[in-house]
């Protein structure tokens, strides 16, 4: 858990984060500690992929957080990643809720 300062007042968060050794590719999401009983699941797919599942009320809501290869990586690590998210996003029941958030570097 790491506290963390908003306008004078204590806001503790947790922070779900995939990254590479490499440290040039990476995701997270912080979570307000009031949410964190509410996590079922974290997913790390890759460096560039994460999905984080809650219930919110009788609902599941999915969080993917994404990386998109940017223009100047090789098309087929392009290919790969949006046929990750294509199977990601296609296992996820239609029954629950999904946001998709992340860097999309223009592609969409």
């Amino acid at each position: 858990m790491q506290a963390l300062w908003c306008y004078g007042q204590k806001v503790p968060y947790r922070l779900v984060w995939v990254g590479s050794k490499a440290k040039t590719d990476g995701v997270g999401i912080f979570v307000a500690e009031k949410w964190v009983d509410t996590v079922v699941s974290v997913e790390r797919h890759s460096e560039k992929e994460l999905v984080l599942k809650m219930v919110l009320g009788d609902c599941l809501l999915n969080v993917l957080t994404v990386y998109a290869p940017h223009s100047g990586k090789p098309d087929e690590e392009k290919e790969r990643f949006w046929n990750e998210m294509f199977h990601l996003v296609s296992c996820i029941p239609q029954s629950e809720m999904v946001v998709f958030a992340g860097d999309m570097n223009g592609y969409i």
